[in-house]
């Protein structure tokens, strides 16, 4: 069975949506949020339902993206089980997965190459929480 990723994005990423959704289809089931154009959009739009579908478990993981990858990651974290991590190197996404058991990234199409979002992605989606020591900070993140 093939694991649920979902994604969104605002005008800004949705090249970059369309090019990551496309290089996972066939490994992963992808659920897109939109935006499906390049048409001027509000981000918390799409962002809000992407979370909540990771949030209560219809999807495993989350992918968002944006100009600088900050609205969408910042939107994401409202949620109360979302740990969004904005990553613009592969390192990045690997310490969020495995220190703060990320669930969700944001990628700033306007900052980082087709080819590096890519990557980020895969070590993103490859990459699993260490536990031990990091639980007890992750557990701590959620304040309300």
């Amino acid at each position: 069975m093939k694991r649920k990723i979902a994604i969104a994005a605002d005008h800004a990423g949705y090249e970059y949506k369309e090019i990551v959704k496309n290089y996972l289809s066939e490994r992963f089931e992808v659920q897109d949020f939109g935006t499906f154009s390049t048409n001027s959009v509000d981000y918390p739009d799409f962002v809000h339902p992407a979370a909540t579908s990771v949030e209560n478990g219809e999807n495993e993981l989350g992918i968002l993206i944006c100009g600088s990858g900050n609205g969408v990651q910042i939107t994401a974290n409202k949620h109360q089980k979302i740990r969004c991590a904005l990553c613009w190197m592969p390192e990045i996404a690997t310490l969020a997965r495995q220190h703060n058991d990320a669930n969700m990234i944001s990628l700033p199409a306007r900052f980082i190459a087709k080819e590096l979002a890519l990557e980020i992605v895969d070590q993103f989606l490859s990459t699993d929480f260490e536990g031990g020591r990091h639980q007890n900070r992750v557990d701590k993140i959620a304040f309300c």
